[in-house]
């Protein structure tokens, strides 16, 4: 019975957050994505760190499904881009250019996973910066250099 409790209470929790989750259009991806660091995990354990550039390339690590050496990789450009209105890329060795679902988790969280194999996941989330969560009414913060500094 206790157990049967858990499972509901955590269903219960992870609802909200599946609640306000989005498809994203691969426009709509391209923003939220573009220029930003996400630490990811997949599905089967692989994890690291990645970086989208405006030419679809991609740079960052890599570690096979969260065991041994973390690695260097980095993909030309082009290998992410928009095809019929989906994320799809295109990579050596592959025998097709798989396309991907986007969906929004929340403001720094998005899930990629391969269209038509949705357990074929892997979960995207990066930090806010401390600009987006710093609130300040009275603007940026105004440095002075150390010499205008050391005149006073």
């Amino acid at each position: 019975m206790l157990r049967v409790g858990a499972c509901v209470i955590g269903l219960l929790a992870a609802l909200p957050s599946m609640a306000s989750a989005e498809e994203l259009t691969a426009e709509q991806a391209r923003a939220f994505v573009v220029g930003k660091t996400f630490n990811y995990t997949c599905f089967e354990g692989t994890r690291g760190r990645g970086r989208v550039l405006h030419d679809g390339s991609v740079v960052g690590s890599i570690q096979f499904q969260g065991a041994g050496k973390v690695r260097y990789a980095s993909l030309p450009a082009n290998t992410l881009h928009v095809r019929e209105g989906s994320v799809c890329a295109t990579m050596k060795g592959l025998p097709i250019d798989p396309c991907f679902r986007v969906t929004k988790v929340d403001e720094y969280t998005f899930r990629g996973s391969i269209s038509g194999l949705g357990f074929a996941y892997c979960e995207f989330t990066r930090r806010p910066t401390r600009s987006a969560s710093v609130e300040s009414e009275e603007g940026p913060l105004k440095l002075r250099s150390s010499f205008a500094a050391g005149n006073n």
